[in-house]
């Protein structure tokens, strides 16, 4: 009983490597297949640079950098980077991106795809105006 209680182990331990083992296949069908088929990176002496690229499944970039003095002054040389992409989603919208990056703003992208907050009403942007017209109260205080 003992020995056919390990064999059993041995079998099932054996089919579990064999399972692990086996090459996967990739569930992206034409994704997975997808090949760069242009891409160029132009980096010149003074920091600025020019990249883009583009694959055989339609995803396409492009982006442009150039070194400026940072905004603090402790901080040194910043790039300042803007740029775009765009791919079909997988529900087939097509979606371009289009962004800037500093050390001011950080990076903001824009796209018709992206939420956008909804509207104030105007009552609170009433209370919003009034509350901006008021001296701060540094100034009230002295």
């Amino acid at each position: 009983f003992q020995r056919l209680f390990i064999m059993r182990i041995v079998i099932f331990c054996s089919i579990l490597v064999l399972a692990t083992a086996a090459p996967q296949r990739g569930g992206g069908g034409d994704e997975s297949q997808a090949t760069i088929i242009r891409q160029n990176f132009d980096l010149q002496p003074d920091g600025s640079y020019q990249s883009s690229y583009e694959t055989s499944n339609g995803i396409k970039s492009d982006e442009q950098g150039n070194l400026k003095r940072a905004a603090d002054p402790q901080s040194g040389d910043v790039v300042v980077v803007q740029g775009a992409f765009s791919y079909t989603s997988p529900d087939g919208t097509p979606i371009q991106l289009n962004y800037v990056a500093d050390d001011v703003l950080g990076f903001v992208p824009q796209g018709a795809h992206l939420p956008t907050p909804p509207p104030i009403p105007p009552e609170i942007q009433k209370a919003l105006d009034y509350l901006a017209s008021l001296p701060s109260t540094t100034e009230r205080n002295g």
